[in-house]
Formats: C-alpha cells, sequence, structure tokens
C-alpha cells in the first residue's frame, strides 16, 4: 500500500487515540498509508484558550500545534499496528526535537498536518510533520511515540 489511499475502515479517530475535546486536536483524516498520514483541524474562533492567548490578537499556541501534528503521528501508529493492536496500547510522546514556527495559526484557520513514519526501533516510532494554513508552513517538528501497554 505504497500509494495514497482513502482511510481504512479501522482507522477512526477516537478508536486510534485515546484523546477527546476539548484535547482532540484532529478533526479528519484526509488520506493516510503505511508511510504518512495526512490531517486536518479547523482552529474553532470559539476555543476558549484563544480567549486568552492573547486577548485582541488570538493565535494558536506554538505547543498545540505541536500536539496536533503528534495526534496525528498516534493515528499512524495505529494503522501501521493494524487497528486492533493499538486498542492495547497507548502513543506516548517520547521526543520532540528541532521545533520551528513560522506562521501564525489563528482563529477560523484550517491547520492540515502532514506526518511521515522514518523508522521503528523495538517498540519506538520516529516520524516528522509539519502544520500549514493555506499551504504556508505553520511549524514542523521531528519527533518520536512510543506504543505502551495500557
Amino acid at each position: 500500500m505504497s500509494e495514497k489511499t482513502k482511510v481504512e475502515p479501522f482507522v477512526n479517530i477516537r478508536d486510534a487515540i485515546p484523546h477527546r475535546p476539548p484535547f482532540l486536536l484532529v478533526d479528519e483524516i484526509v488520506s493516510i498509508d503505511d508511510k504518512s498520514i495526512r490531517t486536518r483541524k479547523r482552529v474553532d474562533p470559539e476555543d476558549p484558550v484563544l480567549k486568552g492567548h492573547f486577548p485582541n490578537h488570538p493565535v494558536m499556541p506554538g505547543v498545540l500545534i505541536c500536539e496536533a501534528i503528534v495526534q496525528s503521528g498516534a493515528i499512524l501508529i495505529a494503522h501501521l499496528q493494524g487497528g486492533l493492536a493499538a486498542q492495547d496500547t497507548i502513543p506516548t510522546l517520547t521526543r520532540l526535537n528541532n521545533a520551528k514556527f513560522k506562521h501564525m495559526v489563528k482563529p477560523g484557520d484550517v491547520l492540515d498536518m502532514e506526518v511521515c513514519f522514518r523508522e521503528k526501533l523495538a517498540n519506538a516510532f520516529f516520524m516528522e510533520g509539519k502544520a500549514t494554513v493555506n499551504g504556508k508552513i505553520a511549524a514542523s517538528v521531528e519527533f518520536a511515540c512510543t506504543a505502551v501497554p495500557k
């Protein structure tokens, strides 16, 4: 399955990762294969975090952009594990490197994420991802997640 495919039936965001609103930062899986995933998040102008970050100039915090990228990677891990195996594990962030922020994300923006799987060592998955808004890179990051037993 090296070519991008439509989402497989077992790849369901809420089945793949334990996150729930208000901390679920992936709205939709756009495409997925054995090397990468593309996801989307609509930045809700009513999100309470935007009211405090920053008043009169709301901007999505960079740490939440990174979290959205990592959640996308966790969904990819569930896909790589065949869906059912992921039910026995929780993807846990173990490393975050080279985070770069290049474009502000504002209320009403659509955040498009792409995460690429690089390698697996034991139960650690090494990935890199980026988030874009209207084709402009908002953030990029390298990270690792470990699938730990529930």
